[in-house]
């Protein structure tokens, strides 16, 4: 059995592209390539990087790095929402740290 992990809409976008050259896609799977076409900023190589940085920080885990990296929060209320449920109060210094590495890459 293999083990899960979390993707990136950069990546799933990427993982798309590279089957829809092999064999022809089937209807959600085209919902899902538009979908991240559209919505992913920046390219699989920024947003992995982004991600190894976010996940570098003690109080950053997988998941929350990957959903950093889908929406790029740039304000303080943007990082609280995506802490919402992991049932912690984040202290400002580390939402500006949060911050200061989305903004590097924009």
């Amino acid at each position: 059995m293999t083990e899960g992990r979390y993707v990136s809409l950069a990546e799933a976008k990427e993982m798309l592209e590279k089957e829809a050259e092999i064999r022809d896609l089937g209807p959600d799977q085209k919902a899902a390539l538009d979908h991240a076409s559209k919505v992913a900023q920046l390219p699989f190589s920024d947003i992995k990087a982004l991600i190894d940085e976010l996940a570098a920080l003690d109080f950053v885990n997988d998941f929350v790095a990957t959903k950093i990296a889908d929406v790029l929060p740039q304000h303080p209320e943007d990082v609280r929402a995506i802490f919402a449920k992991e049932r912690m109060v984040l202290e400002k210094g580390h939402i500006d740290q949060i911050i200061d590495i989305v903004v590097k890459y924009l």
